[in-house]
């Protein structure tokens, strides 16, 4: 069976920076945002729209009265896009070993008992995080005040949680559910990677 790890992340956590240092110490395909653009391949969605969408949960559809003729019910790409990223996130399990950020891969690869990872910071470190690496993971950090960075930071956590919970019915960032959970706050997300490849092979 092959060896699979799945990276769940707070915003500004440093997540993807570990989880990409990860898979470069263990030699493991990586995937994170190559599941969106593959999506977009299958859905013929934008990437720009299927990123936007990703890790929202759902909308419910619901009818909008037309005139007195007819109802029509207006079409949620989220499950689409949910369904796809499902379905990619099982293919390149089967394919080989893998490090996977997000998406909620460790639940989707439950019955294939993947290493679960949780990655946490401090809410400062977060915002320093952000505003140092701005342009990288963090697209706009060096813009954004201190308070308009803090409930960027809030607000993307909210989706992250929402969509993690309505999919998988467990709570998001709960020890319980992950066989390993690291605060960065103080520590190099990419550092903490190879300290952690012993514990995986």
């Amino acid at each position: 069976m092959n060896k699979i790890i799945t990276i769940g992340r707070e915003f500004g956590s440093g997540g993807r920076e570990f989880g990409r240092k990860l898979a470069e110490v263990l030699n493991f395909p990586y995937y994170d945002r190559e599941i969106i653009s593959e999506i977009a391949k299958r859905t013929s969605l934008s990437e720009k729209y299927v990123q936007n969408i990703a890790e929202h949960k759902p909308l419910i559809p619901f009818p909008i009265h037309t005139g007195q003729t007819f109802w029509t019910v207006v079409p949620d790409y989220g499950q689409t896009v949910h369904a796809e990223q499902h379905n990619i996130i099982r293919e390149v399990a089967a394919k080989s070993d893998c490090v996977i950020v997000g998406r909620g891969a460790d639940y989707i690869l439950r019955e294939l008992n993947p290493f679960r990872i949780f990655i946490y910071s401090e809410m400062s470190c977060k915002i320093k995080r952000c505003k140092n690496n701005a342009g990288k993971d963090y697209e706009k950090g060096a813009e954004l005040t201190e308070k308009e960075l803090t409930k960027r930071i809030e607000q993307i956590n909210k989706a992250r949680r929402e969509y993690y919970e309505f999919y998988t019915g467990q709570k998001w960032g709960d020890k319980n559910n992950y066989d390993l959970c690291i605060n960065t706050s103080y520590i190099d997300p990419g550092n903490m990677a190879e300290a952690i490849k012993a514990l995986i092979i």
